[in-house]
């Protein structure tokens, strides 16, 4: 099993920027590449960002390229995002997975955090 949490998220304004933090415990061995998805009310969770084991291969949604940077800390077990000039339409409730290989896809994720919640205001 694997546990993760993430924090950082809060209210800001169009343009400022924002560190997300993804904590995990557990086996995190058995699933080490880490990725960032976010949901907003009534749409499924999407892709934001998605990080391999050892940080050398990220990939990232279009809608976020260029402004949204993830890395990750394997001495502290924990997954960054951060997130700068932030629009409006990065409101969204931001989900930290963890799973075997660096994919896109939802479903390959197998373990979950609570999700924290980013609020850009205009």
């Amino acid at each position: 099993q694997v546990q993760l949490v993430e924090s950082g998220g809060g209210v800001v304004q169009a343009g400022d920027s924002l560190r997300l933090t993804c904590a995990a415990s557990g086996r995190t061995s058995s699933a080490s590449a880490r990725g960032w998805f976010r949901q907003v009310p009534g749409k499924e969770r999407a892709f934001v960002a998605a990080i391999n084991w050892d940080g050398s291969s990220a990939r990232y949604a279009d809608s976020v390229k260029g402004r949204f940077t993830i890395s990750r800390d394997n001495a502290k077990n924990t997954v960054y995002l951060q997130m700068n000039s932030v629009k409006s339409e990065d409101t969204a409730v931001y989900y930290c997975g963890a799973g075997p290989v660096l994919v896109t896809a939802l479903d390959r994720y197998s373990y979950w955090g609570q999700g924290t919640q980013v609020t850009v205001s205009s």
